[in-house]
């Protein structure tokens, strides 16, 4: 009998899963099974780290992902609080975000793709730690605050306080993080013109880790420096600021000090050589990047290239149903019910599984392919709750309560093709097929969101899927040919949008 060889298996996930109906009961299951439990929102970080079993001794996960209320963005006297679910998708749709904290939103932006983002957490990324994450240096030029909770209350630190050291931080095993907050730029105090900016280079648009970023805020008096904040990525063990930039800046016109600001980031940067790219390249594109944010921001078109409608793959919130209030799997028979296909479907075996192994081996619906098991291919995409996500990195639990639609559901009862799985034979789009299902229910959501979408829009929305065959273009085509159909139904429909 075939058997893998030792690294090409997957380390088992934790076989105790358990999905509180509140925070408080979230905290009290941390508290009481100490360092063996892990808390998991988004999961996109947690599900590989234990996939590849870099992360051991877990043995419960406390799954908080389906409680109410906890992926708000609030704005308040200026000061803007995000709440622990707030996802990058999240982010990215809240308009006010766009003036009152534009560098996380444009980093946001730039993490992963669509279907990533749909689960991807805005807290999950700086509790990961990595110098690498987009949204950290945002968040410390922003100033950020990290509130965390336990049984034993609640503290809040700055964000530069919060990370102890490559990927490590200083939240204790039973602590939540609960609220991140950072003042408006576009704030109650405007007595200095604030500004900010995010900008990455990474080796492709999307599905991308940094090669290196940086995130730049600062208060212009009059045109001139008042104070300036330059955080720099992927440089250093930690995200890490430039505090001679703001010194050499101080009293100046940011166009006039951009050439010192730059040599400044470059003497900060402490990078090394890996796979993305040699130490001596990021200290190079270290000022690029830097050059670049300031020219943008001395010239007030830092948002000029923020696009007209990012594409989600989701539903609005109040198109979906809530999950369950709570939901308990620490025996084999335990069992999960959720709503596949627009049908009630009950198996037991969730525990220790991804969300795509319990389709595939527990429901039998082998449409939704494995193809890297990592969140990077998107040959598992399925639609959670509304939203298209990759089922590799969500737990089989959270699909207890769920509404899930597979590439089975697609076609109508009876047995009508989707306009753009018609698309898709008609063009060749499908060509092998193994990456078929998953641009099947990235084009779906596409479509549904923008009946007809741009060439830009497709681009995006298509960013998470990639085809062995690498033949997009039948694919986009299959997308062109499928929207004025999407249009059609949706108009139909009575939603002219």
């Amino acid at each position: 009998m075939f058997q893998l060889h030792e690294v090409q298996r997957a380390a088992p996930l934790p076989r105790r899963y358990v999905a509180p109906g509140s925070l408080d009961e979230a905290a009290e299951l941390l508290s009481s099974h100490g360092a063996v439990a892990r808390l998991i929102a988004g999961g996109t970080d947690l599900m590989l780290e234990l996939s590849r079993g870099a992360r051991s001794g877990v043995e419960l996960l406390v799954d908080i992902s389906g409680l109410p209320g906890l992926d708000r963005i609030s704005y308040d006297g200026g000061r803007v609080t995000l709440g622990p679910l707030v996802t990058h998708a999240d982010v990215i749709a809240s308009a006010p975000m766009r003036t009152a904290g534009l560098p996380l939103a444009q980093a946001c932006l730039e993490v992963g793709s669509p279907p990533l983002r749909n689960r991807a957490t805005v807290v999950g990324n700086i509790v990961t730690a990595s110098p690498a994450n987009d949204t950290i240096s945002a968040l410390v030029a922003l100033d950020a605050a990290v509130t965390m909770t336990s049984v034993r209350g609640e503290r809040t630190v700055p964000i530069s306080e919060f990370f102890a050291g490559f990927r490590q931080t200083v939240l204790e095993p039973d602590e939540i993080v609960t609220a991140v907050e950072f003042d408006a730029l576009d704030g109650a105090d405007r007595s200095h013109d604030r500004r900010g900016v995010f900008v990455k280079l990474g080796l492709r648009r999307a599905q991308a880790i940094s090669v290196v970023h940086a995130a730049v805020v600062t208060e212009l008096d009059g045109g001139r420096v008042a104070d300036l904040v330059v955080a720099l990525g992927s440089v250093a063990p930690t995200i890490i600021t430039v505090p001679e930039a703001t010194e050499l800046a101080a009293g100046r016109e940011l166009a006039e000090a951009n050439a010192d600001i730059t040599v400044a980031a470059r003497r900060a940067a402490t990078p090394i050589d890996d796979i993305r790219g040699s130490g001596e390249y990021r200290s190079h594109t270290v000022g690029v990047v830097v050059d670049r944010a300031i020219t943008a921001l001395a010239s007030n078109t830092e948002a000029d290239r923020w696009p007209r409608q990012a594409p989600r793959l989701a539903l609005t919130a109040s198109a979906v149903d809530a999950g369950p209030a709570s939901t308990v799997l620490t025996e084999p028979h335990d069992t999960v019910t959720a709503t596949v296909n627009g049908v009630q479907r009950s198996a037991a075996g969730a525990a220790g599984k991804s969300l795509m192994d319990w389709l595939r081996d527990d429901l039998g619906l082998t449409g939704t392919k494995e193809g890297c098991a990592e969140g990077e291919c998107g040959a598992c995409t399925v639609h959670l709750d509304g939203a298209a996500v990759f089922s590799c990195l969500v737990p089989a639990g959270r699909a207890d309560g769920a509404s899930i639609t597979t590439v089975e559901g697609v076609a109508s009862p009876a047995g009508e093709l989707h306009p753009f799985q018609q698309a898709m034979v008609d063009t060749g789009g499908a060509q092998c097929g193994f990456c078929t299902p998953g641009f099947v229910m990235s084009a779906v959501a596409l479509l549904d969101e923008i009946p007809e979408p741009t060439p830009e829009q497709i681009t995006v929305g298509l960013s998470g899927n990639l085809c062995r065959c690498t033949g997009y273009c039948s694919i986009i085509e299959a997308v062109h040919i499928a929207s004025s159909d999407a249009a059609a139904v949706h108009t139909v429909a009575g939603d002219p949008s």
